[in-house]
């Protein structure tokens, strides 16, 4: 029987052939936490007793989700990560450089390899042809020190998708689709593997939304082939020489196949307080909105500000809507600073943010006030996710939200 992506890869790293529901230990090649996760990371490890890390310049700690510090007992903690990081030479990754998922992809993972990483959303290197998954802290904590960790070996639903998309619908829209088809438990512990002809035509960036959220339906890992589109990714952030063709068997086995005619696929968002409570875009337009929010480690990289700017260009954000904005990575924050799409958000009345995780955890930035109704592209809407439990959080893809912005209301156009 053939294998999966996800069998492939784990196979290669455990040191013999592996199949679904077999727990193996498998060798790590990144491990990474950030400022919420990692202050925990670092006591576990030190209690350990292991005096260095097993692969110091692929352990990263990143510092994105209070960035910068909002107050002193964040600061504190961020103090632990640079401190660590020079005592025990792990990659620091600082206020501004960016949200971690972004910069993984990136600078840090590659085809074929493995990254555990403590934040759930770790899944979005997956598009890189990479098993990326979420741990907790003392996982990462033992994979840091031993270079390797634990697995149950995922059974795989395949996700083929076929036909083109209609005017303005994106990956957004049919991640948020999948996960209302299938529920936000729907696939735990499962593999989701992208295919078809739709995810062959798509961006990388588009891609990466589709992994990121992968966790959203309950998946340990999202996964896609490798193709020209990954080579010449990899090619423009300098790591060429580290594609790898990764693909399933044609005779692997998969738990379930779930088929979806791009078509089909509507204007989507995700209505309070769950994921997978999804609706048509163009039956919520009776939603007034308090604010839009577009950024994070979903939907922040340069084509979806671009998307956004494009509808914004000469135009006022309506009056009663805040409008904030915030690039994943510095990287995406300079090349929207050099094609003119910072200017266009801040004439349009936009907020611009440094790159971070900004509004999207409610640590600072952006918090709703008692009642408010926030649209925003990332990637949950749990009661209380943007620091207070009396607001409503949307989820929608950058072409809603850049409309909504303009309108007031949830729109499409």
């Amino acid at each position: 029987m053939g294998q999966t992506i996800a069998e492939k890869i784990i196979s290669e790293h455990a040191g013999h052939d592996v199949k679904a529901g077999e727990l193996v230990i498998a060798k790590v090649d990144v491990a990474a936490v950030q400022d919420g996760t990692g202050p925990l990371t670092v006591q576990e490890f030190k209690k350990l007793g292991i005096p260095k890390l097993k692969n110091p310049e692929r352990s990263i700690l990143f510092i994105d989700h209070a960035s910068p510090s909002p107050r002193k007992e964040l600061s504190n903690t961020h103090k632990v990560l640079r401190e660590f990081s020079k005592e025990y030479g792990a990659v620091l990754s600082d206020v501004g450089a960016g949200v971690c998922h972004q910069r993984l992809v990136e600078t840090f993972v590659n085809p074929g390899e493995i990254l555990v990483g403590a934040d759930s959303h770790t899944c979005t290197s997956g598009a890189l042809g990479a098993f990326a998954t979420g741990m907790g802290s003392t996982d990462i904590a033992v994979a840091m020190a031993l270079g390797k960790t634990w697995l149950k070996v995922p059974e795989t639903f395949r996700i083929e998708v076929k036909g083109e998309f209609q005017k303005g619908v994106c990956a957004k829209d049919l991640m948020l689709y999948i996960i209302g088809l299938i529920g936000a438990d729907g696939a735990t512990y499962k593999a989701l593997e992208f295919c078809g002809e739709t995810i062959e035509n798509m961006t990388m960036s588009e891609r990466f939304t589709l992994a990121n959220m992968a966790v959203e339906a309950g998946a340990k890992a999202g996964l896609f082939a490798t193709d020209d589109k990954t080579r010449e990714f990899l090619k423009s952030r300098g790591r060429e020489d580290k594609f790898k063709e990764i693909k399933p068997d044609e005779n692997a086995r998969y738990e379930r196949v779930i088929e979806i005619y791009a078509e089909d696929v509507p204007h989507t968002v995700s209505c309070p307080h769950t994921v997978d409570n999804t609706k048509n875009a163009e039956e919520l337009s009776d939603v007034k909105v308090d604010q839009v929010y577009v950024g994070t480690c979903t939907n922040g990289r340069i084509e979806d500000l671009r998307i956004v700017a494009e509808i914004l260009k000469g135009q006022k954000i309506f009056p009663d809507v805040r409008m904030l904005i915030c690039p994943a990575s510095k990287d995406v924050y300079l090349k929207a600073l050099d094609e003119g799409l910072i200017n266009i958000f801040v004439e349009a009345n936009a907020t611009v943010l440094p790159p971070g995780c900004g509004p999207c955890v409610g640590v600072h930035a952006g918090t709703l006030a008692d009642g408010e109704v926030c649209l925003a592209t990332q990637n949950r809407n749990f009661q209380g996710r943007m620091g207070n439990v009396n607001g409503k959080i949307y989820l929608a893809s950058p072409y809603v939200a850049a409309y909504t912005a303009l309108r007031g209301y949830i729109a499409v156009k």
